[in-house]
C-alpha cells in the first residue's frame, strides 16, 4: 500500500471534540492515554509512561526520530484518519499526546471529556498499514526549546499553566529552584477545566485575555514537565489564538539551568 502523502491529510477545524461529533468526523481511530494498566476495549493504548521517560531525556523532547516514528507507527495511527486522544478525564494527558502526534504533522484532536464521556465504543477505520513519514515541527502548535526562548524573553507571552503555588516558587515539585520565568502570565490548567471537560471558548477566552495572554506575541505554553503546557496550548489554540507553541521540557528543564533567570515573589 502506498504512503498517504499531505493530499490525503486530514485536517480537524477544532482540537477539542465532542463525543456527540465523532460521527460526523469520519474516519477516525480512538486513543486512550492510561493512569495505570487499563486497556480499555476497541482502541489503541498510548504507552505513555516510556513517551513522557524518552521525551524528558533530549534536549527539546523530540530529538530522536527514530524513537517517535517506531512509537507512532505501532498505534496504527496516520494522516488518512483523524486521531482522537482520550484520557480518564484529566484532560492532561489526552492533550499531551494531542501535542505530539500534531507537532509530526499528524492530524489529531482531543476528546473533551475523556473516557467518561463515551457512552460506547463508536465505530472507527482500521489500523493504518501504510509506512507513515513524520514531519516535525508542522502542527498548528510549535514546539520551543530553553536557548531559544531565553534568547525570545520578553518577546513571547509565556503561558504558565502551573499552579500558584508553583508559579510563586512555594512548591518546588523537586527542582532545584522554584519561582517562574520574568514576565511570564500565569492561568493554572485548573481554571481552564469544569470537571472533566475543558470551558467553552466563551468562557476560556476572557480568562486568557485577563491573564493578559492576547495573542500580540506568539503564546509560548509552560508547565512543569509538558502535559498542563499541552492543555493550556489546546485551550489558548481553541480560544483562537494563532501563533501557539508548547515549551515542552518546561520548567524543570528551566530550573536545571543556573544560567536561565527566575523570578521570586517578594
Amino acid at each position: 500500500m502506498p504512503a498517504p502523502n499531505n493530499r490525503d491529510m486530514i485536517l480537524p477545524s477544532n482540537p477539542l471534540i465532542a463525543a456527540s461529533e465523532l460521527a460526523s468526523n469520519q474516519p477516525f481511530r480512538l486513543l486512550y492515554v492510561p493512569d495505570a494498566n487499563e486497556r480499555p476495549e476497541g482502541m489503541s493504548v498510548v504507552p505513555i509512561r516510556d513517551w513522557t521517560e524518552h521525551a524528558a531525556s533530549t534536549a527539546s523532547g523530540f530529538d530522536d526520530p527514530a524513537f517517535w516514528q517506531a512509537q507512532i507507527a505501532a498505534l496504527g495511527v496516520g494522516p488518512d484518519a483523524l486521531s482522537v486522544v482520550l484520557d480518564d478525564g484529566r484532560m492532561t494527558e489526552a492533550a499531551r499526546v494531542w501535542f505530539i502526534l500534531q507537532y509530526f504533522g499528524l492530524p489529531a484532536a482531543v476528546l473533551n471529556g475523556g473516557i467518561g464521556a463515551l457512552e460506547q465504543v463508536p465505530d472507527q477505520v482500521p489500523p493504518c498499514e501504510a509506512e507513515v513519514h513524520l514531519r516535525p515541527g508542522t502542527g498548528k502548535v510549535g514546539l520551543r526549546e530553553r536557548h531559544g526562548l531565553k534568547a525570545d524573553l520578553p518577546r513571547v507571552q509565556v503561558f504558565d499553566a502551573r499552579t500558584e503555588a508553583e508559579f510563586r516558587g512555594e512548591d518546588l515539585k523537586g527542582n532545584p529552584r522554584g519561582g517562574h520565568l520574568p514576565g511570564s502570565a500565569h492561568l493554572s490548567h485548573a481554571d481552564l477545566l469544569d470537571g472533566t471537560r475543558l470551558r467553552p471558548v466563551s468562557e476560556v477566552a476572557p480568562l486568557l485575555d485577563a491573564a493578559g495572554l492576547d495573542g500580540s506575541r506568539q503564546v509560548v505554553c509552560m508547565c512543569n514537565g509538558g502535559g498542563r503546557a499541552a492543555l493550556a496550548a489546546l485551550a489558548a489554540l481553541a480560544a483562537g489564538r494563532e501563533n501557539v507553541a508548547v515549551y515542552y521540557r518546561s520548567f524543570a528543564d528551566w530550573a536545571a539551568d543556573e544560567s536561565c533567570p527566575i523570578t521570586q515573589p517578594g
